[in-house]
This record gives C-alpha cells, sequence and structure tokens, in this order.
C-alpha cells in the first residue's frame, strides 16, 4: 500500500538476479518487485534464502566496482537510478554489526555517515547525541567501540543508520543480539520515526511476531529464485503460513516445538572461583578507564546440564563464557577444573596449553568468523576430528551427516567467509560438534548458538546439543532466544550489575533474558 506523498524512496526490481563470486548458484533470481514510497516490508524466507543479498543490493553493495563483488542480471532501481547511486539516502544495518563500525569512538562513528553526508557541523553532533540516546546507548561519545558488546554493537550501528534520517532504511535482524529492553526500546523508536519520516522500510527479521506492528506488507522469497509471496501479513499468513512453516519460515503461531530427552545431569567439571574481570587496558589520553565487568563470581557448570547465561546487553555474558571456557584469564579469582576434567589437568583453564583446552573445551564465539581456519565449509568440519586422530571413514560419515542435518551440503566447497549470517552461526556450532559424540569435548561454551536460524536448522541445532547433553557433556552458553531457554535449559543464571545470580526454577520474566 502506498502512503501518499511520502517522502521516502520508491524500490523497484525486475528480473533481478545476482551470484556471488566463486559460486555456482545463484543466491536471488527473477526477483519482481515494488516497493512504493512509504511502505514498511517485513522480507522472509529460509536462512540462505537470500534475503541479505537483497538488501545488501539495495544499500548499492553490489554490482560493478563495489564492496560485493559477483554476478548481476536484470534491473534494479532506487528512485529510478541505481542503487549504487542513491546511497547517500540510505540506511543499512547489516547482520554483523562488527563489519559497520568504522571509527573507534562511538560518538565519532555515528557522526562518520553525516559528515561523509556533509550535514553541516553544527548538526551534527546534537544528531550523533540524540540518536544515542534514542537506541539506549550507555555509555558517553569517547567511548572506545572495540570495547563493547555484540548487543551494544548493534545499538551503535542502528544509531548511526537513523542518525542519517534515510529516505530508504534497511535493517538486517536489527534486535538480534539486543536484550528483551533493548529489542522492545528500538522497535518502539522505529515505529515513531517511520512515522515522522516516511521512509521506505525494508526489513529482515526471524521472529516475525515481534514486528508485525511495524509492517504492512510481507514479502517472501525463496533460495536461487524469486519471490513466492507478496501482500497484507494476515493475508500472506492465511494463504501461505502452512507452506511456510515447512520452509522454515517463523510463521506466527507454528513456533517448533523439540521434546529433547531429559537432562541427566552429573557431577561438576568447572568451577569460577571469586572471578574479578575488568575491560582491557587501552592506549591513548582519551581511552575509557577500565572497568570491573564481573565481581566476585562463584559459578559451577556441571556434566550432563546446560547452564544458560542471560542478562542485559555489556553486562558480561560474553566476558564470563570466555572466562569459562578458559579463553581468557581473569583480573583475580580462577576457573579451575573439576572432576573427571581436573584429572586431565588440575591447573586452572587459562592456564592449560592450547591442543589441550581444545580438545576438552569447544567453544562458539558471538563473531563466528574468529574462528575459521580453512577455506571450504567442508575442511572446516574435517578440521577437529582430523586432530582428534578419527579415521578416514569416521570423519566422512560425521560430517556428511551434520552437513544434511544444518543444511550445508550445498555449502561444501564455499568459503566459511562468505556465507550469509545464519549459515556461518550454523557451521560455527557445527565445527564444535564435528568429533561426534564419542569425542566430543566435555564441556562446550556457546554465544547465541541459534542466531539468524529459521526454524528447520533452530530444531536441529537443539536436538543435536540436546544428544551431547544426553552424553553427558556439559553445555553453557550466552542468550536472548527465549524458546531456546524454554526448550533447552536446566540451569539459568542472570549476569547483571557485575554479579552472576542462578535464577529461580519456573521465573520465566523476560528481564532475565
Amino acid at each position: 500500500m502506498a502512503v501518499p506523498n511520502a517522502r521516502g524512496a520508491r524500490v523497484e526490481l525486475s528480473g533481478w538476479g545476482w551470484k556471488h563470486a566463486g559460486r555456482a548458484a545463484h543466491a536471488l533470481r527473477g526477483v519482481d518487485l515494488v516497493v512504493e514510497p512509504g511502505e514498511r516490508v517485513l522480507l522472509l524466507g529460509a536462512s540462505g534464502a537470500g534475503k541479505s543479498t537483497l538488501l545488501h543490493a539495495l544499500a548499492g553493495l553490489t554490482g560493478p566496482d563495489s564492496a560485493i563483488g559477483g554476478d548481476q542480471e536484470g534491473m534494479l532501481r532506487v528512485d529510478g537510478e541505481p542503487a549504487s547511486r542513491g546511497r547517500g539516502g540510505v540506511g543499512l544495518v547489516a547482520q554483523d554489526p562488527e563489519a559497520q563500525l568504522v571509527m573507534a569512538r562511538a560518538g565519532d562513528d555515528v557522526a562518520f555517515g553525516l559528515e561523509n553526508l556533509g550535514v553541516a557541523r553544527g548538526e551534527i553532533w546534537p544528531r550523533v547525541e540524540r540518536a544515542l540516546a534514542e537506541v539506549g546507548f550507555p555509555y558517553g561519545l569517547r567511548h572506545s567501540t572495540g570495547a563493547l558488546s555484540g548487543g551494544e554493537k548493534q545499538r551503535l550501528v542502528i544509531a548511526g543508520a537513523l542518525a542519517m534520517r534515510p529516505r530508504l532504511l534497511l535493517l538486517d535482524e536489527p534486535t538480534a543480539n539486543l536484550d528483551p529492553v533493548g529489542a522492545a526500546l528500538v522497535r518502539d523508536l522505529l515505529a515513531r520515526l517511520l512515522v515522522e519520516s516516511e521512509a521506505t522500510l525494508v526489513l529482515v527479521e526471524h521472529r516475525v511476531a515481534d514486528v508485525m506492528d511495524l509492517v504492512d506488507r510481507v514479502v517472501v522469497v525463496e533460495p536461487g529464485g524469486g519471490v513466492i509471496a507478496d501482500g497484507a501479513p494476515a493475508k500472506v499468513f492465511a494463504e501461505h503460513g502452512r507452506s511456510l512453516a515447512e520452509q522454515g519460515v517463523w510463521v506466527p503461531g507454528e513456533e517448533p516445538a523439540p521434546n529433547p530427552s531429559p537432562a541427566p545431569g552429573g557431577a561438576p567439571v568447572l568451577a569460577a572461583e571469586g572471578v574479578i574481570a575488568r575491560t582491557p587496558f587501552q592506549l591513548g589520553v582519551r581511552a575509557a578507564p577500565a572497568r570491573t565487568v564481573l565481581e566476585d563470581v562463584d559459578l559451577t557448570v556441571s556434566a550432563g546440564t546446560v547452564t544458560a547465561l542471560t542478562g542485559p546487553n555489556g553486562a558480561g555474558k560474553s566476558t564470563l563464557l570466555t572466562l569459562l571456557a578458559g579463553l581468557s584469564k581473569p583480573h583475580r579469582g580462577r576457573v579451575v577444573p573439576c572432576g573427571p576434567l581436573a584429572e586431565v589437568d588440575r591447573r586452572p583453564l587459562a592456564r592449560w596449553p592450547a591442543r589441550r583446552l581444545a580438545r576438552h573445551v569447544g567453544t562458539v564465539f558471538q563473531h563466528a568468523e574468529d574462528q575459521f581456519v580453512t577455506a571450504e565449509v567442508r575442511d572446516e568440519l574435517r578440521f577437529a576430528p582430523l586432530r582428534a586422530g578419527l579415521g578416514e571413514a569416521e570423519i566422512e560419515s560425521r560430517v556428511g551427516e551434520l552437513m544434511e542435518r544444518l543444511r550445508l551440503t550445498h555449502l561444501a566447497h564455499v568459503h566459511p567467509y562468505t556465507l550469509s549470517g545464519g549459515e556461518k552461526r550454523r557451521l560455527s556450532v557445527a565445527t564444535a560438534l564435528s568429533s561426534g559424540p564419542a569425542h566430543a569435548p566435555d564441556v562446550l561454551a556457546l554465544d547465541e548458538p541459534t542466531f539468524g536460524q529459521d526454524t528447520r536448522t533452530w530444531a536441529e541445532l537443539v536436538e543435536l546439543l540436546a544428544d551431547l547433553r544426553t552424553q553427558g557433556r556439559a553445555i553453557t552458553m550466552a542468550t536472548h532466544d527465549r524458546l531456546l531457554l524454554r526448550n533447552l535449559t536446566d540451569v539459568r543464571v542472570r549476569v547483571a550489575d557485575g554479579r552472576a545470580v542462578p535464577v529461580a526454577a519456573g521465573r520465566a520474566d523476560e528481564e532475565d533474558v
């Protein structure tokens, strides 16, 4: 539905397609779509369907002499011009906020886009300060961007996009890394700003129910193809809801309902004792001073149990997770092995040799690319079992099963860095599981393991993790995923205000997420 006299941009695609460099298949092909000024479109599709690719194209990042290489066909116009000519009027919040940060200080990062647009200097900083306040950014203008959590980086990137006051706003899962309070804040802000600015919105979001009030149209694309459904949300879900759910789309009321086997429980394998963590020391006269993130944390992780770390952005969930995984050393206190793990090495985990640590503790980082070490998806999955000494037949069987279950088979020979955000997350989790149940690490430390997944791959990940729990592995994860907490959590620990406090069984308050 077009908005009369709207100030938003008009988008038009005809027979449009895109094939990433080095790929045999198209990400999208034959896309015919018109978005009128002021419309608010929710773009849906299974994980890997090309949603992020389409947003990048609308932002002018694909095509000749653009940032993303590949082959383009058909026509794509924003206000009648190629998208690359209208970048100043487009605001993009991509799936990976870290990739969009360009400056060392928060205020400078938000000001960067405004300076490139030639906004008057006297107007820049009031707009920067307002944007940061509106997204609930908790620090000052000089705060280091390198010292931010994933959710805080996401808020900063959203502030940068909104400060530009774009005519076309492209959002790729803008609240995926935010705590519930922050996500609600951003949704309310978007609703208000879209009314005020009349900007055109194209939004990608897996958790559809949370954004239904923001959009007036739903467009569904299929992998390697074009638009397969288009219309008002109620109409699209009424006519196509069942088939979309079968394809993995998060249709309201059609959430997956896994039935994992009960947790066997077991003896403690890790213990944090009086742990204090501080932000890293930074050089420079304007560097932010070190601050305490965690103080006097005592926490036990047990075998056969899933322990979930929840709490607001910036509270220290990822910090605690890396400490429990032995990847960083606390400022004070220690993380020590217990039970069978102590028989391997009684020293604090931070002092274990890297090879020994990798054998017994598997890690999935918040930024998936940080853990990729090979040039192909198949080789990435073969890496851990080869180091564990598994035979070739066993390796191929396990790798083949994981690729099939997590829908990575068609990407076997693709470079991991070129995957979509959801595909990277699946691969990063799969690498931690690739040695198989008999050789899997004793402890798994997972940071947002279900980020960016459609319902099918979400359910597969839950089942794979539940199987490892049944095998007696200890799983610790930092997450904002309420459905994951409901289906695969035995112990919930709320991280906030420097503390890590167990949450009473049965509590499901959103503030605990």
